[in-house]
């Protein structure tokens, strides 16, 4: 049950809600408790007591009122007992009385459960609405190291299916948590008063339910967990098929994706199967249990009643087993909503998978705040890792020094470690030796917020947002201008294009750009760039999207750009970098090269070789 204190963390804001729910729940639960303890003079006004009997009751006195139940009673006892003795009023109006008395019992009973109802409901959908906003902000603050042993699917049901699981199980449980422990226990301590003996023997039995419940609540926990894993690989299979589907189409492999989505989805069919069986089995497995319970409580009981002691009186038996009665009902709610937060608990425990990852990218507690680039970055015997403690180091001892205003290019094959390098300069990974300086401070000194405001970053994939073109491009920068945006459009080639659409800049381009084509949305990813206007540029493979003639056109832009900027460029296209101030070629992951083009066409090496197999030798 830790998991479900956590979740209950979530509830602190809305304590005030809670207050009232409870305190409604108290009242709706005396209301009902009083209202049935009625039965007993009830039945004796009309079967079973004579008029000596009340006289005897009169002449005791009135009883001493204290702040406990049986006080209370005792004291409508007595003045149900006036009533009858009163020649004016006599057994007709007291069973009027009693009946009324029921009516307003009932009526505020209800009155009251609607109100807890009522005050339950912004806590349910408050606590839900928090946690969504919690694994949503921690992805955000997660490192991308994090994500490369993660499905995204998987991902999107935490988000989604398993938030809703909780809401469902867990939240919606709150209320009879809240209440039907107070129920049964106000229920239970009449029993013991009534009868301790038969209450007793009812304690006696309850162990046995307790474990064939929670047999059946472990296993549906299990279940459900098997059940959300299988939910997220079938939402990971759909989201590729959405993604990909330009592929699936050209290879004809519809087929091939429908049988491998048939064959989990088919499995997921099946352990939902097993989750609702097991879920529905909670109801009539507690209500047959608390059957045989109730038939072995009447007999008993009844012994007492009949035995030669008649330790129980008949009113009183009876009064007991409308007090019982009232106690399954709120057991059956209790014993439902265990199952149902077992099943929370699973899609919980898959969220706090999220919630209480290690966010290993932190601010310093005494970062400092930068304003201005006006020095040089260095990288200082730098070595990476993306799984710790790994031997294969992505990045091997790299020592590297980028004055301000120069142009850096990084060039190797796939896998040589080239996006990863420049992946560390805005701390979407942290080093595992060396360090990474800006201005001689080391870049985890510096307030990430800082830091990443000195950088723009033009992706190898353009990724874009459905959303109008202005807010695409205007996208991290706050009160941009249609001016702005325009220009900066302007300078990336792209705002003919734009003018031709539709609406113009307040297009919606679709989900990742779907409306453009691959040099469009390319085109306003770098726009995107010029707008923020950094003193640093990272341009991984910033113009492979493009066609020769914008290719032209965006290069020459961007290179007014960078001037008296400080550019890092990642490209396979080697014609794009010609004009670089500095080379580095890597090779698994350590610096082979550097110098500037000529020199490196010059000399054998791994350069004159990816140079020569691009055609653009001499």
């Amino acid at each position: 049950m830790k998991t479900y204190f956590k979740i209950l963390r979530f509830v602190k804001p809305y304590w005030g809600y809670a207050i009232l729910n409870v305190v409604c729940n108290i009242l709706s639960v005396l209301f009902s408790f009083f209202s049935l303890t009625l039965i007993a003079p009830f039945l004796d006004l009309l079967f079973l007591k004579d008029e000596g009997f009340y006289q005897e009751k009169i002449a005791l006195g009135k009883p001493e009122l204290h702040l406990s139940a049986k006080s209370v009673i005792d004291n409508f006892y007595y003045y149900l007992t006036e009533m009858i003795t009163d020649p004016a009023r006599g057994k007709g109006y007291a069973l009027m009385f009693i009946c009324v008395s029921v009516v307003v019992m009932f009526f505020l009973k209800n009155l009251f459960r609607y109100l807890g109802q009522y005050f339950i409901s912004p806590i349910r959908n408050g606590v839900v609405k928090d946690i969504r906003s919690a694994i949503h902000h921690k992805i955000m603050r997660l490192p991308l190291s994090w994500f490369n042993n993660e499905r995204k699917g998987d991902l999107i049901t935490r988000v989604t299916s398993d938030v809703h699981e909780v809401e469902w199980s867990v939240m919606s449980s709150l209320e009879v948590v809240f209440r039907d422990p107070f129920n049964i226990l106000l229920f239970l301590g009449m029993m013991i008063f009534l009868s301790a003996k038969l209450t007793l023997f009812v304690f006696l039995l309850l162990p046995v339910i307790g474990i064939l419940i929670g047999w059946v609540a472990k296993s549906l926990k299990r279940t459900s967990v098997k059940g959300k894993l299988k939910l997220g690989s079938l939402i990971s299979i759909i989201e590729e098929t959405l993604s990909g589907l330009r592929i699936i189409k050209a290879f004809n492999a519809e087929k091939a994706v429908a049988q491998k989505f048939e064959e989990v989805n088919k499995s997921y069919n099946r352990i939902a199967i097993r989750i609702l069986r097991k879920a529905d089995l909670s109801s009539p497995l507690s209500e047959f249990l608390g059957t045989i319970i109730l038939m072995i409580v009447m007999y008993y009981g009844g012994m007492l009643v009949l035995g030669q002691d008649a330790s129980l009186s008949a009113s009183a038996f009876i009064t007991y087993i409308a007090l019982f009665s009232q106690i399954i009902p709120p057991a059956k709610s209790f014993t439902q909503a265990f199952y149902n937060i077992q099943k929370g608990i699973a899609s919980a425990d898959r969220i706090f998978a999220v919630l209480d990852a290690e966010e290993t990218i932190q601010e310093s507690h005494d970062a400092k705040s930068i304003a201005s680039f006006n020095q040089n970055i260095e990288y200082k015997n730098v070595s990476f890792a993306y799984r710790k403690g790994d031997d294969g180091y992505v990045l091997r001892h790299i020592n590297l020094n980028v004055p301000k205003g120069k142009t850096v290019a990084l060039v190797g094959q796939s896998g040589s470690g080239k996006t990863t390098l420049a992946d560390m300069l805005p701390r979407f990974y942290d080093v595992d030796e060396g360090e990474i300086l800006i201005d001689g401070t080391d870049i985890r000194q510096i307030k990430l917020h800082d830091l990443r405001a000195l950088m723009g970053v033009v992706s190898q994939e353009a990724i874009l947002f459905n959303d109008t073109v202005f807010n695409n491009i205007a996208f991290g920068i706050e009160n941009a201008t249609q001016a702005e945006v325009e220009e900066a459009a302007r300078i990336a080639n792209a705002h003919e294009f734009i003018s031709q659409m539709p609406e113009g800049y307040l297009t919606n381009i679709g989900d990742r750009g779907s409306k453009l084509s691959g040099g469009q949305r390319q085109r306003l990813s770098i726009a995107r760039a010029v707008l923020k206007n950094p003193p640093i540029l990272i341009l991984d493979e910033a113009t492979s999207a493009l066609d020769t003639e914008s290719e032209k056109l965006v290069q020459d832009a961007l290179t007014r750009l960078m001037k008296n900027r400080t550019v890092i460029v990642i490209a396979h296209r080697l014609s794009t970098i010609q004009h670089a101030d500095e080379i580095i070629v890597l090779q698994k992951g350590e610096i082979v090269q550097r110098g500037t083009h000529s020199q490196l066409a010059a000399a054998d090496g791994v350069y004159k070789k990816l140079y020569e197999l691009q055609g653009l030798s001499n």
